[in-house]
């Protein structure tokens, strides 16, 4: 198989890249030394995290100049995310470290007044040049979606690089117009992850190495609307190990998952299936995500061995759209004694597969802490320690919160809402109780503390469970995830109780959720992530499709 070179000099989902790149035909082979550059032909940047970080990183390990040639020497080059801001002059997301300089403007920050940042999801990349409506640039197509996670972006100004003969292609995140990829003689840089963006994603990968820069399109594939970010459907499985040891996929009600028995409880654990040909079947559906929630504790399993590890390098191979891993991610001491950070097992998970991890109680007891110590942060936690090294879009918080009725909002000290569901005792107001444990523990916090502790701490996005919904099939909890919304600026993925589609056209119509996830309806076989889809589109929802081949 032909070759291509690829610069591993941050952290980050290599293994999702390298198994794309395999996947249209080529063999990876590392770049650890400058002076590998020099032999590299066609070579990929990818970047996460830091611009400061992996620019300071470059320049330290001394791959800036060897890159600078690669590229005036004429060799292909792309770079992915950070790597596409790398080619610009600047960042603001650290003034004082310079980027190559090939394109003479800086990156900004997304206006966070207006809308979630980091801006995570499916979008556009649109070609902007008038005279070439009817053609690409490295297999973009105007009708397809590609998965962006990301801060700052390079802000589009109408003609000022096309004047200089870049191709470019754009995407709209709110009221903002940012470029999502470039091209010129041999540079192609994405803003958005190819490796991430499904089908579509392959072929600008293909693309590239294949060295075809420019096609031509066909009427059907020409679209005019700038339609921007997707609403993105998610499918959780719930992973644990059966009575007889194996991986299985399950689903509680209100977290119980054991089979009942007539009245009572206590039956085998509940089977749904197989993690990987599950998530591979959600893939193939659709889904825009898939989550997967490690609820076993796997206590007496070498960290290094741990099963999660082995489905996430599986589900890699075959599956080219984000995977979340949660469960475990903490500090914790293996089997020999050794202490292994957070950081450390999340830097295992990564490397098997993961593009997020998701923490769940450790992030209620680091949110007291913070509380404890007025507000101020200890650069300690798992969330600090994980988003420093690889960017606050990486960490997931789960949140577990019930509902707590009162009388009036004087008989507590936390935040309470006046719903439109009073219980059965006739009390109208409530507040929503922190829980640890898979929910078997409640602590005095609410779930507004909650989240702008973690938000403060680093957290790129929260997975808003509901135990009062979970496993209802009654809907989301529409309350829940507006008040939640209202209280910070990271994006939220609306979890528990999703039953029927519908139920994700109100989440979409009557909150301003970022994502919805679904799980028992999808496992059980009620519906499919695409039925899910469609009825979104009926209602006039921006969906991504599916792109069965390359």
């Amino acid at each position: 198989m032909p070759t291509v070179h690829l610069l591993d000099y941050v952290a980050g989902n290599i293994r999702s890249l390298v198994n794309a790149i395999n996947q249209v035909g080529y063999e990876v082979e590392w770049i650890k030394t400058p002076e590998d550059v020099k032999n590299a032909d066609k070579l990929i940047l990818p970047g996460v995290g830091h611009f400061g970080h992996c620019l300071s990183q470059l320049e330290k390990g001394g791959f800036l100049g060897p890159i600078r040639q690669h590229i005036e020497a004429g060799k292909p080059f792309m770079g992915i995310c950070v790597g596409l801001q790398a080619l610009f002059q600047g960042s603001e997301e650290d003034d004082k470290v310079p980027g190559l300089g090939l394109i003479p403007m800086r990156i900004q920050k997304f206006n966070d007044e207006s809308k979630s940042v980091p801006h995570i999801g499916w979008n556009s990349a649109m070609n902007t040049e008038l005279a070439s409506k009817e053609r690409s640039f490295y297999g973009l197509m105007p009708t397809s979606k590609y998965y962006y996670v990301h801060s700052y972006a390079a802000p589009y100004n109408p003609g000022v690089l096309e004047k200089d003969g870049w191709s470019v292609a754009t995407a709209t995140y709110g009221e903002e117009e940012f470029i999502g990829a470039v091209s010129r003689e041999n540079i192609f840089g994405t803003q958005f992850h190819p490796e991430k963006s499904g089908v579509a994603g392959l072929r600008a990968i293909r693309a590239f190495l294949n060295g075809e820069q420019f096609q031509s399109l066909s009427r059907d594939q020409i679209a005019d609307k700038r339609d921007g970010l997707t609403r993105r459907v998610i499918a959780c499985l719930d992973v644990r190990t059966n009575d007889a040891g194996d991986l299985v996929v399950t689903k509680g009600d209100q977290y119980d998952v054991r089979e009942k028995s007539g009245m009572d409880a206590g039956g085998q654990v509940r089977n749904l299936g197989k993690p990987v040909d599950m998530a591979k079947k959600y893939y193939e559906q659709g889904a825009d995500e898939v989550t997967f929630l490690n609820i076993t504790s796997f206590r007496n399993c070498p960290l290094a061995d741990t099963p999660m590890l082995e489905i996430l390098r599986r589900a890699s191979e075959t599956i080219f759209v984000p995977l979340t891993i949660g469960g475990g991610i903490r500090d914790t001491v293996d089997t020999d004694g050794t202490h292994v950070s957070a950081l450390d097992v999340a830097t295992m998970y990564f490397k098997s597969g993961a593009d997020k991890v998701s923490i769940g109680s450790d992030a209620v007891f680091a949110a007291e802490d913070y509380y404890r110590a007025g507000k101020k942060l200890s650069g300690l936690t798992a969330i600090e320690t994980i988003s420093n090294a690889y960017g606050k879009q990486a960490v997931v918080v789960s949140v577990d919160p019930k509902r707590v009725y009162v009388d009036r909002p004087e008989d507590t000290d936390h935040r309470t809402l006046k719903t439109a569901y009073p219980n059965a005792a006739g009390q109208s107001f409530c507040w929503y109780q922190c829980t640890v444990k898979g929910g078997r523990e409640t602590r005095d916090m609410d779930v507004r503390q909650l989240v702008q502790a973690v938000e403060a701490m680093g957290a790129g996005e929260i997975l808003l469970n509901c135990i009062d919904k979970d496993g209802s099939n009654s809907g989301f909890d529409l309350e829940l995830i507006n008040d939640v919304k209202a209280a910070i600026k990271i994006p939220v993925i609306a979890s528990s109780g999703a039953g029927v589609p519908d139920h994700f056209a109100e989440v979409f119509s009557k909150t301003t959720t970022d994502a919805a996830l679904g799980a028992g309806m999808f496992h059980r076989g009620e519906y499919t992530v695409s039925q899910v889809k469609d009825h979104l589109q009926v209602k006039g929802f921006l969906v991504r499709q599916f792109e069965a081949e390359i």
